[in-house]
């Protein structure tokens, strides 16, 4: 189905923070103060790689209006944090590994007085030779920036099958490349920061924007040396993320600063410090020679990926496990020799990022298949489904997975579609200058969901009638501007036939809300949908049992709807909450249903593990998306520039919950890939970023973004499915870099190899013939 406004109805649903956020009024974490408030300021490193000799605090500390001063010494806990590899130090000790490492921190009366106090704190270094590519870490009698990474290797991977010596020696066709992909930002809206409050009972108030609450609040823990009990994380809403405040930030320095001075401390990242000390999407560099058959059938396939994780490990390992499991594409390949490699270096720290290590295997992958079918003399389409794998094969570990048909529902979609089509038979535009060049191309992407076998993947809910006489249901995801409550809001409308004003969304407040993990890795609407559908039986039963006896009607004449219990056959099929008439026709009120029992009666839980796939396989995953990617290009060959006109996405993710929350999904990953294919790269030199600001990188605006843009989803699964809808936060910023290279060689007949498409591979002598009394120079 074409998803837009006209095709959805009713289903086009306003999400209830949408009006906030355009006008501003949401106060987001960063917006919050409070009375007797100071500013938290954090002293980075002088250079990328040094020894420390001394650090001297004595002139910030006798300053005026700075209340407190910490350096490593100062950390009761563990000074080290990181989600899978606690090896970044909240305070560096003895070494600094990159420019953002931190040194100390202060807090003071103003930001001003705070920024002064930095400038106060000596720090003698002794400078060292930074390594500033994964060549120069790997090289032999390279320092070792960590123990546990003998060789600065943090993270090894690899799939082996078959004999891919001996099937390259039988190949038809060999295509070998290398491709490179950038250091992206995240870029969000909201930089780094929080609010920090010690209470008077002794516990801790963290308000600061992450991914994961839980998460945090066991890494405070460790670090202050306090029972995770005596912290509370309160984590929505946020000003953009996109994986790049899955890690701990602002939050060590911020807690230690409020706990030592006993107020409120304020922390927030200027745009600059963001960029030195946020995290990246890892540059990767992925070598990769592909053979075939004379009939076109893939038969070897050998890669070697590096990956530049910086300084510090944080995601490195599972983001280079995504990007070894997605770099066979949905393709059945018989000999694969995939090798990756993940490198410590002192450029800055790489971790999670939309796509998780999919978008720069996938750019790879995607390319040799269009190569590959050129040098067959074949219709690049034609040629992914001679090799497409079926629904019944393992997964590209050899896992068992899912099988459902989205992979050739989404090819034969975007095969029919009529932007394709014109791939065949591209018209020539007269109006157009000779050194405007169109083309279009076209990729295709299965891409893992959820965190992967051998992971820890907790998954929950709670569903409950509080004691407003509201639905109330609490998940630890955080809101950070996929529309999360929105799809929630119809999630329940849906199931109890009520209106959103019966409705309480509790999420991101460990105070408040059960385990039920993180929003990462397209899996919050999957998980709340099996958690729903789990706790609706027992909640609803106990609904309708106390209305029945209330009411002496029997429990199945009754049926939930709007404003409580209605008899079952005088439900409307359309009513609004703001019916003057409802109050008359409900049988029992939710607000009178509350008042009947303890609030534990009606309250109820579910635990469980997103699903992985039974092999052991770590990484593995057992749900995949499909997506199939047309984009429409236009080149200037006067000024190298590219430019996005048109762009087409078939994604097959099951049920569609939120239409409207689908396309923007969809949308927002599609423009975020078009910065990663011609403009974003975060420029380092020597190991220090030449790119500081936004003002020098180049991240799409609207006047950049493609002018039209359709989403079409497959919704079928297979019959019984029990896992619902699945989740399209990364899905939609997979494919489009190989589908708009592609349409660039389409254009130009240049193959692009490296990420951001370089203007100057594009620039092409204008083809005109010399007159007379012109010379060529």
């Amino acid at each position: 189905m074409l998803l837009n406004r006209e095709q959805s109805g009713k289903r086009w649903h306003l999400r209830p923070d949408g009006v906030g956020k355009v006008t501003g009024k949401l106060q987001y974490l960063t917006d919050m103060t409070l009375p007797d408030m100071i500013h938290g300021r954090v002293l980075r490193s002088s250079y990328p790689y040094a020894r420390i000799v001394s650090i001297d605090i004595t002139g910030a500390e006798a300053m005026e209006g700075v209340f407190a001063v910490l350096t490593s010494k100062d950390v009761p806990g563990l000074n080290r944090f990181g989600i899978a590899t606690p090896d970044q130090p909240v305070f560096c000790e003895d070494v600094v590994r990159y420019v953002g490492d931190a040194i100390a921190a202060v807090a003071a009366d103003s930001p001003e007085r705070a920024a002064r106090a930095l400038e106060a704190i000596r720090v003698e270094y002794e400078e060292w030779t930074p390594m500033d590519s994964t060549e120069a870490a790997l090289a032999p009698g390279a320092p070792v920036l960590h123990e546990h990474g003998p060789g600065n290797v943090l993270h090894r991977t690899e799939i082996k099958r078959g004999n891919v010596e001996e099937a390259f020696a039988a190949c038809e066709h060999i295509v070998a490349e290398t491709y490179y992909t950038p250091r992206q930002m995240h870029a969000y809206m909201e930089t780094e920061g929080g609010l920090f409050v010690p209470e008077e009972n002794g516990r801790l108030h963290v308000y600061a924007a992450t991914q994961h609450g839980y998460k945090d609040r066991m890494q405070l823990s460790r670090i202050i040396g306090c029972s995770e009990e005596d912290i509370r994380v309160v984590s929505s809403p946020i000003g953009g993320s996109f994986g790049g405040k899955d890690e701990l930030n602002v939050q060590p320095y911020g807690a230690l600063l409020a706990l030592r001075s006993g107020r409120p401390v304020k922390m927030h990242n200027s745009r600059k410090e963001s960029v030195r000390a946020g995290l990246k999407r890892h540059p990767m560099k992925i070598e990769m020679q592909t053979g075939i058959s004379r009939e076109g059938m893939i038969q070897a396939h050998r890669v070697r990926i590096t990956a530049d994780t910086g300084a510090y490990a944080t995601l490195g390992a599972p983001v280079l496990n995504f990007c070894t499991e997605h770099c066979l594409g949905p393709y059945s390949i018989p000999h694969v020799d995939v090798e990756g490699i993940s490198v410590y270096t002192n450029n800055g720290v790489s971790g999670e990022f939309r796509g998780f290590g999919g978008n720069q295997a996938i750019f790879a992958m995607e390319g040799q298949m269009d190569r590959l079918a050129e040098i067959m003399k074949m219709d690049p389409w034609e040629f992914r489904r001679r090799n497409m794998r079926e629904k019944t094969d393992p997964g590209p570990l050899n896992q068992r997975i899912l099988g459902t048909d989205g992979l050739s529902q989404v090819w034969e979609a975007m095969d029919r579609s009529e932007l394709w089509q014109k791939h065949q038979h591209l018209p020539a535009d007269p109006s157009l200058p000779p050194w405007i060049k169109r083309g279009v191309g076209a990729a295709i992407a299965m891409h893992g969901a959820g965190l992967g076998y051998g992971i820890p993947d907790p998954a929950g809910g709670r569903l409950s009638l509080n004691a407003e006489g509201k639905i109330e249901v609490a998940f630890s995801y955080e809101e950070f501007g996929q529309g999360l409550i929105a799809t929630l809001e119809m999630m329940l409308c849906d199931l109890f036939h009520c209106s959103t004003s019966d409705l309480s969304i509790i999420i991101g407040d460990t105070d408040r809300v059960p385990h039920s993990g993180s929003s990462t890795a397209s899996r919050s609407t999957t998980m709340a949908w099996m958690a729903l559908q789990r706790l609706q039986t027992p909640f609803r039963s106990k609904i309708l049992s106390v209305a029945s006896t209330l009411s002496g009607i029997p429990a199945d004449e009754l049926i939930t709807g709007i404003g409580g219990v209605w008899r079952k056959g005088q439900l409307p099929p359309a009513v609004t909450a703001n019916d003057t008439t409802i109050d008359s026709r409900v049988v029992v009120s939710y607000a009178d249903l509350a008042k009947d029992g303890e609030a534990e009666e009606w309250t109820f839980d579910t635990h469980f593990e997103y699903p992985t796939t039974p092999d052991n396989v770590v990484g593995g995953h057992y749900l995949y998306t499909y997506a199939a990617v047309a984009a429409e290009v236009e080149v200037n060959t006067l000024t190298g520039e590219a430019k996005l006109l048109d762009t087409r996405h078939v994604v097959a993710a099951g049920p569609v919950i939120n239409p409207m929350g689908f396309i923007g999904q969809i949308e927002g990953g599609s423009v975020m890939a078009l910065g990663f294919t011609l403009t974003e790269d975060a420029v380092m030199q020597d190991s220090r970023y030449i790119t500081t600001n936004l003002d020098t990188y180049l991240i799409p605006t609207i006047r950049d973004i493609h002018t039209h843009l359709e989403v079409e989803a497959i919704e079928e699964l297979p019959e019984g499915d029990p896992y619902g809808p699945r989740g399209i936060g990364e899905i939609g910023s997979v494919a489009l870099a190989p589908a708009i290279t592609a349409a660039i060689h389409q254009a130009t007949g240049v193959w692009v190899n490296r990420l951001p498409v370089p203007r100057d591979q594009l620039i092409k002598p204008l083809d005109v013939p010399l007159q007379e009394g012109v010379n060529r120079s």
